[in-house]
């Protein structure tokens, strides 16, 4: 089993997740993190430390953030991987909870 970044995560991109990990499965984007399937050993650190709850266990993910299955493995394969905690974009707090931001993923690891 894998853990997903869901939708909460657009526009806040906290890494305290990151720090945790011990197999550096996180990918960074502009405005997002992904995990990547393939790496993830579902230990569930990064779970606690999101302060915006947006991971999950892929058969917990809530309804409605099904497709972020498919994002979270697309993307990890494009995004390069996090290791290291960073500061989280600056209107952060704003956005979380906000729903309806899948519009507003950036894709393109450049942010364009």
């Amino acid at each position: 089993m894998t853990h997903v970044v869901t939708e909460n995560c657009i526009n806040c991109k906290h890494t305290d997740c990151v720090e945790v990990c011990p197999v550096d499965c996180f990918h960074e984007g502009p405005n997002f993190l992904v995990i990547d399937p393939e790496s993830c050993i579902d230990c569930t650190l990064c779970v606690d430390e999101c302060p915006v709850g947006a991971i999950y266990a892929e058969d917990d993910v809530p309804a409605g953030q099904e497709p972020f299955l498919a994002i979270n493995a697309e993307l990890a394969t494009q995004w390069p991987v996090l290791a290291v905690k960073k500061p989280a974009l600056p209107e952060a707090n704003k956005w979380d909870g906000i729903p309806d931001k899948l519009k507003l993923l950036i894709r393109s690891a450049t942010g364009e």
